[in-house]
């Protein structure tokens, strides 16, 4: 599970030297509107979950984890010198699906070896470990990026030349240290979502209305810009966020154990909330500084949680599947949202979009407390 953690860390570094730029990248370089900006974050992310399904159920049949984490983080990495060469934004979208696609291949498979490898009591705590792990990667990244723009004259595509070297480690890692337990071949694994049980599919529609407000973080990175903040400051903002979620996932995730994942969770969706309402109403780049802080606490209320939460419901030799259903239904959801997002930010103001995530997200705070139980 460590070695898994640092496979993460590494692949972080690299994804997050990126990720703040790009939607900069797409909008102020290639000259995209927001529209596009939607789309891409949108076609890449669904198409990530939808492979996450496929191969979630795959490493359930076969008991195969590995191969598909090796395959997944190697598309990933290159991906990365893909995007230096694009000068419009039709090959910004292929270097995101190839990266989104490698992320398909290896997250349900690699959160089924976590799951594997954890005891059932202390299983918050351990997705609680790799996401903080994960997310000391994604602090990582943005300094790395800062200093390259620093020293080359604000030179994009050096930065993503570099980000090839840490996907390449990550590749390296978990090919020669990870191993997984086989365990017997099972050829008959449910691929249907009503034979995972009235828990899992209810939590999965309560996730999903989430996901629809849930729109990609570029947004928010476009949103602080609009206000007033430099490219320094968007990274630094976003820096700060990570430093945060890296911090409190692994103590939230433990508090998950003991308190319930119902109520972690529920308390993130109010958190999301908070922030998405605090970019709508503010005017003033000054608290955008503590809404990035309250949203790494949303994060970390969240992300490892939610998949602690799936393994908790769900039979024990249908994780990879439900996993890959769960990031599925929630991805396909932030498709509409990234889209949504893009039009309501062009088509009525840079506010709207976030009224309109953080209605969604009290929603679903409420029916979690509703309609779920507190495990």
């Amino acid at each position: 599970m460590i070695v898994l953690g640092l496979v993460s860390l590494f692949t972080d570094v690299a994804s997050e030297m990126l990720y703040p730029i790009v939607p900069i990248f797409l909008t102020v370089v290639l000259g995209a509107p927001m529209t596009v900006v939607g789309l891409i974050e949108g076609i890449a992310e669904s198409s990530a979950n939808i492979l996450k399904v496929i191969s979630g159920w795959y490493t359930d049949r076969t008991t195969l984890r590995k191969p598909f984490v090796i395959a997944g983080y190697s598309i990933s990495a290159i991906s990365k010198p893909v995007m230096a060469l694009a000068y419009g934004w039709p090959l910004v979208l292929v270097a995101r699906l190839m990266d989104r696609t490698g992320k398909g291949l290896r997250t349900s498979a690699r959160d089924a070896l976590i799951a594997d490898s954890s005891d059932t009591a202390h299983m918050g705590r351990s997705f609680g470990l790799h996401r903080s792990m994960d997310t000391i990667g994604a602090v990582a990244g943005p300094f790395i990026t800062l200093g390259i723009l620093f020293f080359s004259g604000d030179n994009y595509r050096l930065v993503f030349l570099a980000a090839f070297i840490p996907g390449l480690l990550s590749i390296l890692l978990v090919t020669f240290y990870v191993k997984e337990h086989r365990r017997p071949e099972v050829r008959k694994i449910s691929f249907k979502i009503s034979d995972l049980g009235r828990d899992y599919k209810i939590l999965l529609m309560i996730t999903g209305l989430f996901a629809m407000g849930n729109s990609s973080n570029v947004f928010l990175i476009l949103r602080a810009e609009d206000l007033g903040f430099s490219l320094q400051m968007v990274i630094l903002s976003y820096i700060l966020f990570n430093i945060v979620s890296s911090l409190v996932s692994f103590p939230l995730g433990t508090l998950s154990d003991k308190w319930g994942r119902r109520n972690i969770m529920s308390a993130g969706f109010v958190v999301f909330g908070i922030v998405y309402f605090g970019f709508a109403w503010t005017q003033s780049g000054i608290y955008i500084w503590p809404l990035f802080i309250i949203y790494g606490i949303y994060e970390a209320l969240t992300e490892g949680i939610g998949k602690a939460y799936v393994v908790d419901i769900v039979p024990l030799e249908n994780r990879g599947t439900a996993l890959g259903i769960y990031h599925a239904a929630t991805g396909f959801m932030m498709l509409f949202a990234s889209i949504i997002a893009g039009l309501l930010w062009d088509i009525l103001t840079p506010a709207a979009p976030f009224i309109y995530g953080g209605g969604l997200a009290l929603l679903s705070s409420l029916s979690l407390v509703l309609f779920m139980p507190n495990r």
